[in-house]
């Protein structure tokens, strides 16, 4: 996957019971972010570890 402006990022979704687990990891760095929440929001999910993973960047 491409993350808009930061390259291959690695998208994990990971289910238990009824919380989803989003992991975004920058290929290049390593770099890894998460977020947990309802597994009836995978997409809203994904967008959040993308934009931790994004500010966890722009940090370094």
């Amino acid at each position: 996957m491409k993350g808009d402006d930061i390259g291959d990022v690695i998208v994990e979704l990971t289910r238990n019971g009824r919380y989803l687990k989003v992991s975004a990891v920058h290929v290049a760095t390593g770099r890894e972010a998460v977020a947990v929440g309802p597994a009836s929001e995978p997409k809203g999910l994904e967008r959040i570890a993308l934009a931790k993973l994004k500010r966890a960047l722009a940090a370094r």
